[in-house]
């Protein structure tokens, strides 16, 4: 792994600036789900996953209080994992499509996945000032990946990863800025592409507002855009 990541990595999983968030973590880690109550709980900020660079920088909003919160693998272990991963070993940017723990040999084929909140949040909602405590990991990210398309799954996402390409200058602010919506295209001024996408959470998937053809649609297009 690049050494710079492994760094980034390491500052993530030791990181206690949001002391609420901490104590979540911690919580769920030692309370549990009884589906899970045998397992052991990663119970802290999760870090980054693929190598770097990384084509498609992978945006998500925070881990899952019983999937990368008990798993310490980025959307592993909860059904929105199994949607991204399906979704991606289709695209051929994952060596297999069922991701089950850390150890379970899923690789990334030149795409990472991030969140803008390192921590699982009550609710699934962090604060203002907790995603700004994280800005500078999300920063530090997008330095070491140097993605040529960045996939922001929900507004959130898309909202951070806009917000950090204006400070580049990446994005010339427009009037109004660029919405969120699933399939919404950014082209920045050095060639690089946002794309939004539906996240891929129960509330979204139960509901059909994504269907695993939009997801995998989704993930083509960030493809072409990648070349």
């Amino acid at each position: 792994m690049n050494r710079k990541l492994k760094l980034l990595n390491k500052d993530i999983k030791s990181c206690t600036q949001c002391p609420r968030l901490i104590k979540h973590c911690r919580k769920v880690a030692v309370e549990k789900r009884a589906a899970y109550r045998d397992h052991d709980y990663w119970g802290k900020p999760v870090p980054n996953f693929g190598d770097a660079p990384a084509d498609i920088l992978i945006v998500g909003l925070a881990p899952g209080a019983h999937g990368a919160n008990r798993t310490g693998r980025m959307f592993t272990g909860d059904r929105s994992g199994q949607w991204l991963y399906r979704a991606l070993h289709k695209a051929k940017l994952a060596n297999q499509p069922d991701a089950i723990d850390r150890f379970d040999g899923t690789e990334l084929l030149g795409a990472a996945i991030t969140n803008v909140c390192c921590c699982a949040p009550p609710d699934n909602k962090p604060t203002t000032e907790e995603v700004k405590n994280c800005a500078t990991f999300l920063s530090r990210t997008i330095g070491i990946y140097q993605p040529k398309v960045f996939l922001a799954l929900g507004g959130l996402a898309w909202r951070a990863t806009l917000k950090y390409s204006i400070e580049q200058d990446w994005v010339i602010t427009p009037s109004p800025r660029p919405k969120f919506g699933h399939g919404a295209k950014v082209k920045m001024t050095d060639g690089r592409w946002m794309l939004g996408c539906y996240h891929p959470s129960q509330q979204n998937t139960f509901t059909g507002r994504l269907t695993e053809k939009m997801l995998n649609d989704v993930f083509k297009t960030a493809k072409r855009l990648a070349k």
